[in-house]
Parts: structure tokens; C-alpha cells; sequence
């Protein structure tokens, strides 16, 4: 199946809101999906979904997108660019999907005839960090890799933290990524400043999240699959229809595009821009700390 790609750069037109669009929250006010929470109550909450998730989270994420979302994690890490001995942060990865994908991306570098003493080396050196709020979401993570012989050699480094106040140093990291997570925290715009603050001058922010259509027909349809159809899937293979009924009402409470766009800016990244795919359901921030 093709992907519809659309890059926007910042100042491009803003898509028009359309009113069957429930109001957005400003990152700082705190929702659980539809429902108004206090701070507190949103982190226990979004903590029981991916708890409750965990063990079915990659089954019905083939199942909601078709497999789709292979695709789309695939051109993820190919904008990111691995390399050998690079020191990377992947939040809200707990599965191991992203991180895997990166290993991958540099196994084939390293394959392209680099000097063995040199590859060697910058092997040595490699290290994914995969960092996740549930524990239950790392477990799963770690079972795959073991399974799948990810990271035998220590390139995989598995860490449970908070997004918005993250454990590594300064100036720590070449690259950052974070997939279907960020639309879960409590402030984004702590999660941006904190992974502004881990990269490197040079390093690339990368964010997959679903997002916003754009096109009337299309969201229409689109509307109809994400709330008469994705819960009812969360029921029958998850057993959970609550935590997937949260899932669709997130995308909706999420900032759209451009608004994104504007917030990585002003966590103090450059050449922020964003690509949608599948016209926009699903979008790729970017940014670079200059």
C-alpha cells in the first residue's frame, strides 16, 4: 500500500479545525483522554493502560494499523540516519521495536565494508538506550530482544524513567526518538525541553505519533474506524475495550500538526519539521539542536 507523504515546514498554513474536533487541551492542562484528571491521577491512569496492554501492545498494534506501523517505524529510523558508535535515547520504546530497527539499520552500515579494526571499535562503543516509564512494557521489551538476540554484545541498554525528567546527562545523546508515546505524558513540553537537554549540538529529535486528518471525507471514515471499531478490537484481543476507548480520545486531545511543530521550536530546536503519512493519521516531527 502506497503512503501519502506531505512534508510541511514551520509557516506553512495551519489545517483547517473542523468542528467535529473535540477542543484541545494546552499541554499543560491535564486530560485522560476525554476526561479531565488531576496530574497525579493521569500518570496512575495511563500507567494501569500500558500495565494492562503490555502483553498484547505489538498484536494490536499490527491489528489497529494493518501492519502499517512497520512501515512507518521503519522510515522513522531511516530519517535518523544510524551509525556505528553512536549513543542513542529511544523513550517510550519499551517493546523494543524502535531499537531493534536502529541495531539493524547500523548492522548494515557496519556491512558495508568499514576497516575491521575501525568497525570494531565503533561497535564497541554502541549503545541504545531504551527508556520506559512500565516496567511491564520493558519486561516485554527484553523477552523479545533475548528472543530475537538484540544486544548480546550490551548495545541495548534497557532503562525504566520518566520522559519528562530523565536520568542521562547533558549533551548525552546523538539522537532521540520517541514512538506512540509522547500524546501519554502529562507535559510535553517538559518532554521536548528534556530531550533538547540530553542531545548533542548536532543531534536529531525524531517523534512518530498519530495524528490529525486533514481531509473531510477521509477523517470521516477514519473517525468511524478509530471509535467503533479500535475499541471493540481492544476488547476481543486484549480483553481491555477501556484502554483502547483512551487511545483513540488521546489522538483527538493531541496538538495538531503544526501547533507540534511550534512547541519543538520553542524547546529550542532548529529546522523543525514534520512529515505526514496516510494523510495524517500518522505524523514525524523533527527537529535538530543546533
Amino acid at each position: 500500500m502506497a503512503l501519502g507523504a506531505a512534508t510541511k515546514r514551520l509557516g506553512n498554513k495551519l489545517f483547517p479545525a473542523l468542528s467535529a474536533t473535540p477542543r484541545l487541551l494546552h499541554s499543560h492542562a491535564t486530560s485522560f483522554g476525554f476526561k479531565h484528571v488531576n496530574e497525579e491521577e493521569k500518570a496512575r491512569m495511563v500507567g494501569d493502560v500500558f500495565t494492562s496492554v503490555a502483553a498484547s501492545y505489538d498484536t494490536m498494534n499490527d491489528l489497529m494499523s494493518a501492519g502499517l506501523h512497520r512501515l512507518w517505524k521503519e522510515r522513522l529510523v531511516s530519517m535518523l540516519n544510524p551509525f556505528p558508535g553512536m549513543k542513542h535515547l529511544d523513550v517510550a520504546g519499551g517493546t523494543g521495536d524502535v531499537a531493534f530497527r536502529i541495531l539493524d539499520n547500523i548492522n548494515r552500515v557496519k556491512q558495508r565494508g568499514l576497516p575491521d579494526g575501525f568497525n570494531d571499535a565503533l561497535e564497541s562503543e554502541t549503545r541504545i538506550y531504551v527508556c520506559d516509564i512500565n516496567p511491564n512494557m520493558l519486561n516485554v521489551g527484553k523477552q523479545r530482544a533475548a528472543a530475537k538476540g538484540y544486544g548480546e554484545d550490551g548495545s541495548l541498554v534497557w532503562v525504566e524513567g520518566n520522559a519528562e525528567s530523565l536520568s542521562f546527562q547533558n549533551e548525552s545523546m546523538d539522537g532521540y526518538t520517541i514512538a506512540f508515546g509522547i500524546r501519554n505524558v502529562t507535559h510535553i513540553e517538559k518532554v521536548l525541553s528534556e530531550a533538547h537537554r540530553v542531545l548533542k549540538h548536532g543531534g536529531r529529535f525524531l517523534c512518530l505519533e498519530l495524528s490529525h486528518v486533514s481531509l473531510p471525507i477521509f477523517k470521516e471514515l477514519y473517525d468511524l474506524y478509530s471509535f467503533s471499531v479500535i475499541p471493540r478490537l481492544g476488547e476481543m484481543v486484549a480483553g481491555d475495550r477501556e484502554s483502547y476507548q483512551y487511545l483513540v480520545e488521546s489522538i483527538r486531545r493531541f496538538p495538531p500538526q503544526e501547533k507540534f511543530a511550534s512547541m519543538i521550536a520553542d524547546a529550542g530546536f532548529q529546522k523543525v519539521e514534520y512529515e505526514n503519512l496516510v494523510g495524517g493519521v500518522v505524523a514525524i516531527h523533527s527537529g535538530v539542536k543546533i
